[in-house]
């Protein structure tokens, strides 16, 4: 399990992105409402960079036509090349939920400095923040980026794996 520090919270404003590097991928960090969500920067549809380019929107939805409608900002994002729509808290997109999906990533926000959560072991380990030269202050909560978990596989070629 490999977790990154990739900024404070304070440097990552309701509504505002920031865009990471993990491993050698691009990753955008949002914060939706004081809630932290992390999205792999390319589109699955044509491999756009979704999260550095695509616009953030929010979400009408009503159960029935005759029901209330409630709206939801900041909840989605297009894509800048072809609109493709997915939801920031999933990953799931709009159009084709079954078979476009954005990967997503587990965000948590723990207290401390970067430097109290710092694990030698294997733990919480510095992020790019510091390959990107952003000042980082050693008060105060910070978000971490955890890559260690996998969605699950799905579709056929998934299923081919799992007879064999």
């Amino acid at each position: 399990m490999t977790k990154y520090a990739v900024a404070n919270v304070a440097d990552i404003g309701p509504g505002e992105r920031r865009i990471v590097e993990i491993e050698g991928r691009a990753v955008g960090v949002f914060n939706v409402e004081g809630e932290y969500y992390a999205l792999l920067d390319r589109c699955p549809h044509a491999g756009a960079a979704l999260c550095s380019f695509g616009t953030v929107f929010g979400v009408s939805e009503s159960e029935a036509p005759d029901m209330p409608v409630t709206y939801e900002r900041n909840r989605s994002i297009r894509c800048p090349w072809h609109a493709w729509e997915y939801d920031i808290r999933t990953g799931e997109s709009f159009f084709d939920p079954r078979n476009a999906r954005v990967r997503k990533y587990n965000v948590e926000v723990v207290p401390g400095s970067p430097e109290d959560t710092v694990d030698p072991d294997g733990g919480v380990q510095k992020g790019p923040y510091v390959m990107e030269g952003y000042a980082v202050s050693i008060d105060g909560d910070m978000v971490v980026v955890d890559t260690s978990r996998r969605r699950p596989a799905r579709g056929p070629r998934a299923e081919a794996t799992s007879r064999s």
